[in-house]
């Protein structure tokens, strides 16, 4: 029986990577984190004008969004750890799509609360079992699949600044309404994995007891420490640039937001493939001191060179994305939809709260004190990955055990 059941363990342990699978769940996470963290942020200058906000309010959005879309992950995490729920990747992204296109339609800004909340539960419940499915889908490549996953989110996020100029300054707020049929298209899409998940779900549960290693917990806070300081630092740069570049126009303010992400997203898939062969670790510290130089240069600069700073900054900034995402499911074998939830949600929903305390900040201080402030954080971040627990030893025990 032993024998048996170690056979059919190394049968999944050694199945290629899934790349359909793989490029679905990246398709879908572009359209969930589009109408999220892509978009949300984004859309508070319009909401501010539109309901009359000051910065703390507007600012509120963000952390209800970030709130429920993100604190929530760990919790569905835990429930899908116990007992696996795949629809959930289905209903969260439809969910998460159709709370943000009500918005358009909010009468007041209590019901924009409450719809953005609706489409932040949406995001909180796909994000958990659509990496667990990347996670099955990677085969022996978890880097580069991760990287694969988390770049169709940075690339949603890119976009999402994009809706205002391109779309949004033409309709108003109530164009939003139309990424309902952006919600209807995610059906197919994601219907189509729902069985096969499933499948490899009862696979991995033969050999759960089989995992080597313990769950790190130590690492696991220092982790969630370099989470979430990159977080406030990549939020507080997308939430108060346009504010900080107010001699500008909405549009260009916004394609310079763009250009921060879209560079980032190249970062997250770069530094995913990256990772396979340097280590997480390495990786992590390298790629946080590389960012802040250009954290601190940014409120100095004019012109082509302030552009050209933004698009090292984010590619720096967020080459550790999807590293962060497996070096977490790394430190927590025996959970790893909760590792996914902490390493996705609870880093981004901890990028909502320091939206909140800048922008009560901004209105106490200005918004160029804000941008002083963010400069800082990646070297923070980069000191505390260099006390996490080495990746390459835990890698080597699971080796070892197998």
């Amino acid at each position: 029986m032993a024998s048996d059941s170690g056979t059919q363990a190394d049968s999944i342990k050694l199945q290629p990577i899934n790349r359909r699978a793989v490029f679905t769940f990246s398709g879908t996470h572009f359209l969930n984190d589009l109408v999220t963290t892509g978009i949300v942020p984004a859309l508070i200058v319009l909401y501010k004008h539109a309901l009359h906000l000051n910065y703390t309010q507007s600012t509120l959005i963000v952390l209800i969004s970030y709130l429920t879309s993100s604190v929530s992950q760990p919790f569905f995490g835990v429930i899908t750890d116990r007992r696996p729920r795949v629809w959930l990747f289905s209903a969260g992204v439809f969910l998460s799509i159709t709370g943000l296109a009500l918005t358009g339609i909010a009468p007041s800004f209590n019901w924009l609360l409450v719809f953005i909340a609706l489409s932040g539960l949406g995001s909180g419940a796909f994000h958990p079992e659509a990496s667990r499915g990347t996670h099955l889908a990677s085969g022996q490549k978890k880097g580069t699949a991760q990287a694969i996953f988390q770049v169709g989110g940075n690339a949603g996020q890119a976009f999402g600044p994009l809706m205002i100029p391109l779309f949004l300054v033409h309709t108003g707020l109530h164009g939003l309404i139309w990424f309902l049929v952006l919600a209807f298209l995610s059906i197919p899409l994601t219907v189509q994995l729902l069985r096969w998940m499933g499948d490899r779900v009862k696979e991995t549960a033969l050999k759960k007891k089989e995992i080597p290693g313990e769950n790190h917990i130590l690492g696991v806070v220092l982790l969630c420490g370099v989470i979430i300081l990159r977080s406030w630092c990549q939020i507080g740069v997308v939430v108060f640039l346009p504010f900080y570049l107010k001699h500008l126009s909405i549009g260009a303010s916004e394609t310079l937001n763009f250009i921060f992400v879209g560079a980032g997203a190249i970062g997250t898939f770069l530094g995913g493939i990256w990772s396979d062969r340097l280590g997480m670790k390495k990786l992590l510290i390298v790629s946080l001191f590389l960012a802040t130089p250009f954290a601190f240069l940014f409120p100095h600069l004019h012109g082509f060179l302030s552009v050209l700073d933004l698009l090292f900054f984010g590619f720096c900034v967020l080459s550790s994305f999807s590293v962060g995402v497996v070096y977490m499911q790394l430190l927590l074998p025996r959970n790893v939809a909760v590792a996914s939830g902490l390493a996705i949600g609870f880093g981004v929903g901890a990028g909502g709260i320091g939206s909140v305390l800048m922008g009560s900040i901004s209105d106490a201080f200005g918004v160029s004190t804000v941008f002083t402030i963010l400069s800082f954080l990646p070297f923070i971040a980069a000191i505390f990955a260099v006390f996490l627990p080495s990746d390459r030893v835990r890698l080597a025990a699971r080796v070892k055990h197998k």
